[in-house]
């Protein structure tokens, strides 16, 4: 093997131990969060140090279509320099050869991070962070559905077939027998995180049917995020081997509940390493209560970013365990804002908004740069929530138009994210919705064709 194979992490050097490489996926994460790139013999890797993928991937809309972001020279789809992150290399474990994906950072010619790269976009958050003194800490909760092949988009989508040979069933939330039922699948995502190095916290049935919930332990931001990106199509590939999708969508079940991705937050102090949530006496700090207030006062803007699609919003539901308001409150799971029980070093903040259809680059952004307008801000949050929040008013966007309006207006989270971002997201995700609006629903077919 090649001399820069010695430098992989340990989980890639166990993979590779005694086989010969025969493949490199070059990987960069596109707005959506698929990855893209190019996929090269492992000997040409070895020779070159970048890659060049075309820009135009950061215009490209889920539906494959372009929005019109290109900047004042027009679109002429510029080469974007793709270097490799070491760090992430890791295994491919469900390819037939022997396979590493190296997930890649985006440069312009002058070697300045494209800016609209999510994982560029997430970097210079987390640096505004370190400006500061601070060193931002996440933990992803990652809910999704296993669900029976779905051939025809006109057909719903209905839970998958369980061990028992009966379709999975729905409020078996923390039920082992129910996670007992697709244990050949949870097997194999046992297996292609382990072959590649991650560390699962725990694997949970939710509420819904044939609904998942994997956690993650606690780390850096970027790293974090790079393991969900990983994730995503781990946990795909490992249904596929079972005849059943894992679906990140939103909403994917109408009377079911939707899938979030949860972010827990704290902040440490880059000097003393202490969480600057908790105080000497370990009393809440003023710092926390910032932290608070900016999720609280930023992330109706950064919503679009967090609830991406016109389908995410169909997971505010009342009582379908996905908040309507921005309420914060103590180990209170109807609240948007949770502050989970912890001791004083583990004090965190949970955003409970965010849908598991996000990118989570982009997603853990935004919601990172919600909490640091707060601790900037140093504005107090409104009066802590007691008592069952769905009671209360909604106080988010309804639907992704609303959302992408007040995105656009947010000129304090545009500050944080990156302008060059928040005018091509805009775009791209003002283009998706005007698709959708062009598009005639069984409902409106059902109720309107004969009755108005």
């Amino acid at each position: 093997m090649s001399d820069w194979t010695d430098g992989l992490p340990e989980a890639a050097k166990l993979f590779l131990e005694g086989r010969r490489l025969d493949e490199v996926e070059c990987i960069i994460s596109d707005l959506p969060g698929i990855a893209r790139g190019k996929a090269v013999p492992a000997s040409k890797f070895a020779r070159q140090e970048y890659f060049h993928l075309p820009d135009s991937i950061f215009y490209q809309t889920i539906t494959g279509d372009w929005g019109e972001a290109a900047g004042p020279d027009g679109f002429i789809e510029r080469d974007m320099i793709l270097r490799p992150d070491m760090s992430t290399a890791t295994a491919a474990p469900w390819t037939g050869d022997w396979t590493l994906q190296v997930i890649h950072d985006a440069f312009d010619r002058n070697g300045v991070p494209v800016p609209c790269s999510p994982r560029n976009v997430l970097k210079r958050v987390v640096q505004l962070y370190h400006d500061q003194g601070w060193k931002p800490v996440v933990a992803p909760e990652m809910e999704f559905y296993l669900v029976a092949r779905n051939l025809d988009p006109a057909n719903e989508i209905k839970p998958m077939m369980g061990r028992s040979g009966r379709p999975a069933a729905a409020r078996q939330a923390y039920s082992m027998t129910a996670v007992d039922e697709f244990g050949p699948v949870i097997d194999h995502i046992y297996d292609f995180a382990e072959a590649q190095g991650f560390e699962i916290d725990g694997i949970t049935q939710e509420g819904g049917a044939g609904q998942l919930e994997i956690n993650l332990r606690h780390g850096s931001p970027v790293r974090l995020a790079d393991e969900v990106f990983f994730f995503k199509r781990l946990i795909r590939e490992a249904a596929l081997r079972h005849d059943c999708y894992a679906t990140f969508m939103a909403k994917p079940i109408a009377d079911e509940p939707g899938s979030a991705m949860h972010i827990h937050h704290s902040v440490l102090d880059l000097k003393t390493g202490k969480n600057i949530f908790a105080g000497p006496n370990e009393e809440e700090t003023p710092a926390f209560m910032h932290f608070i207030a900016g999720l609280q006062n930023h992330m109706p803007d950064a919503l679009a970013v967090m609830a991406p699609y016109v389908n995410s919003y169909r997971r505010y539901v009342k009582d379908h365990a996905a908040p309507i308001n921005l309420e914060w409150g103590r180990d209170n799971r109807t609240t948007g804002i949770r502050i989970p029980l912890a001791g004083p070093e583990a004090r965190r903040v949970e955003n409970r908004l965010a849908g598991m259809d996000c990118n989570p680059y982009l997603c853990i952004a935004a919601s990172l740069a919600c909490g640091y307008l707060g601790l900037m801000e140093q504005k107090m949050p409104r009066e802590e929530f007691t008592g069952d929040a769905y009671e209360g008013e909604g106080d988010i966007p309804r639907v992704l138009g609303e959302a992408l309006d007040m995105f656009e207006e947010a000129t304090a989270l545009h500050h944080v994210l990156g302008p060059d971002f928040a005018r091509v997201y805009a775009i791209v995700k003002r283009a998706e919705y005007d698709e959708f609006l062009q598009v005639i629903s069984p409902w409106e077919r059902e109720h309107l064709l004969l009755n108005v």
